[in-house]
């Protein structure tokens, strides 16, 4: 375990963390964005692993600001938290890791879905209608 890095240690009301086999609890700040040396700190991965891992998994896309800096979401966080997990506690291979994560991201939430397709696609045909009608309301007309 590495020095009191940036987030950890401190209260955390409204961030959760992960726990993997033998880790202590991460503490996560609420925040929208985070920077790669946060997220290094957060999760003692060192950034020049977390840019590799970024072209190994295609779930993990941080966006890029107009400067170039990587800025992680709380989902790309917690996503670097699973790879670690699988790499370093299940000891996976990168293919390993990467199939796991792509049957984990197929779960039983798109079998859900395709018990109520049918109406999931009503229902988002009548959410895009509402939506058009919303944008045509406040679009001032043109000249």
């Amino acid at each position: 375990m590495s020095g009191g890095g940036a987030g950890r240690g401190g209260e955390d009301p409204g961030g959760e963390g992960q726990r993997g086999e033998g880790q202590e609890r991460v503490v996560i700040p609420d925040k929208l964005y985070y920077r790669i040396g946060e997220v290094e700190a957060i999760t003692d991965v060192p950034a020049y692993v977390l840019r590799y891992w970024e072209s190994e998994f295609r779930l993990l896309r941080p966006k890029k600001n107009p400067a170039g800096q990587r800025l992680y979401r709380r989902r790309d966080l917690d996503l670097v938290l699973r790879i670690k997990t699988l790499l370093y506690d299940e000891r996976l291979t990168l293919e390993g890791a990467k199939k796991r994560l792509v049957a984990e991201s197929r779960g039983p939430a798109q079998l859900d879905l395709g018990v109520r397709s049918s109406a999931l696609e009503a229902a988002l045909r009548r959410m895009r209608d509402q939506l058009r009608t919303l944008r045509d309301r406040l679009t001032p007309p043109k000249n």
